[in-house]
């Protein structure tokens, strides 16, 4: 889908349904120590250091990843700081799907934003679900 040059926000709702329980796939996702084993876009590494999970990223720098509390309800939104200073939220969710679940990551188009990048961070996050997918599947 061609995704226009432009400053205007869009947002895209990126999904993968994972053959396993959601309350099973919360647990391990919702666990930032689990972070590199599939989410490669936020990095390869994760450390807690004083309270707070420290991340390498692509980017020059380090990031800061927090989580929502921990919740019944499959909410796994997650604020990245940036090395810039500037933090973005990212909304996530595992919903239950009978003896599976659906896991949707909304990607919003921050200004600035060409059509190019925002099609590379969306093509990140649905490698990043399909590496979820299969870790689960296979446990």
């Amino acid at each position: 889908m061609d995704i226009p040059e432009t400053d205007t926000p869009s947002t895209r709702h990126i999904t993968a349904h994972i053959d396993r329980p959601a309350a099973d796939v919360y647990a391990f996702a919702s666990d930032p120590a689990n972070l590199p084993q599939w989410a490669h876009g936020l990095g390869t590494t994760i450390e807690q250091v004083d309270g707070r999970w420290i991340a390498d990223s692509a980017l020059p720098g380090r990031v800061v990843v927090a989580f929502a509390p921990p919740n019944e309800f499959g909410v796994l939104d997650h604020e990245v700081t940036l090395p810039t200073g500037e933090t973005v939220h990212n909304p996530m969710r595992v919903l239950p799907d009978a003896t599976g679940c659906e896991v949707v990551f909304t990607l919003r188009r921050r200004q600035g934003t060409s059509g190019e990048d925002f099609r590379r961070d969306a093509e990140a996050v649905r490698t990043d679900l399909a590496t979820l997918k299969r870790l689960m599947e296979d446990r």
